[in-house]
């Protein structure tokens, strides 16, 4: 079975698990910015984090001119918020300077293109950027996360050495077009409750039958599914 094959059977089972993905995060700029409170910490405590912070800080003007170290204090639930709080106000001030504080163009944009204008932002990253699509636009993007990176290369369906860059090109590739939100949300969820870095719930996997690292391990003797 080749890897586009494989990887629809896991697209497949993974909607049926968790479901289609249909909602919105919100603007552009809402969503970068939960992006960067979601790093090293709990849904939970973003979603707190981004709250408090936008119901005082809400526009990239706001944000920019506000002091860092309150912009610290109202997103300290979700951790590293001196880090977080200075790469919040640098970009909103880039945003504020570089594009008159509106980046919602980048939804009726080529994604091609307005994945590199994202990218182009100083502190923006690849999944930052995917995830501004996906979330905001609603584009058939895959962003690659520290779950979707390990449980891919566990299933074998990406190159044991490649990097996150070269796994989102070669998942968009093989992930069935109209389906690559959903796979990402649902990846992530199975990452979080059954494929962990440390212990897998093997006894709970639905994709062992398609996995290579539940074969390599001898978790899984059976031949995959077709």
């Amino acid at each position: 079975m080749d890897e586009k094959a494989k990887t629809k059977i896991i697209s497949d089972r993974l909607i049926k698990h968790y479901g289609i993905y249909k909602g919105s995060k919100g603007t552009p700029f809402a969503v970068l910015i939960n992006t960067i409170l979601s790093q090293n910490t709990t849904d939970r405590n973003s979603s707190v984090a981004f709250e408090r912070l936008f119901s005082v800080y809400d526009t990239p003007e706001k944000l920019a001119n506000a002091p860092e170290e309150k912009i610290a204090e109202l997103i300290k639930i979700g951790g590293l918020y001196t880090i977080k709080a200075q790469r919040i106000k640098e970009i909103s001030r880039l945003i504020l300077d570089e594009y008159g504080g509106d980046i919602d163009f980048v939804c009726t944009a080529n994604p091609e293109a307005a994945r590199k204008e994202l990218l182009s932002i100083e502190g923006v990253g690849p999944k930052t950027a995917d995830c501004v699509l996906l979330f905001a636009c609603g584009s058939d993007v895959i962003p690659v996360d520290t779950h979707i990176f390990r449980i891919t290369k566990r299933l074998g369906i990406v190159p044991e050495k490649a990097d996150h860059e070269q796994v989102h090109k070669v998942l968009m590739d093989i992930v069935p077009a109209g389906k690559r939100g959903s796979v990402h949300v649902g990846l992530i969820r199975f990452g979080r409750e059954i494929c962990k870095a440390h212990s897998p719930k093997h006894d709970r996997c639905f994709l062992i039958d398609v996995c290579d690292y539940a074969k390599k391990i001898g978790i899984y003797k059976g031949k995959a599914s077709k």
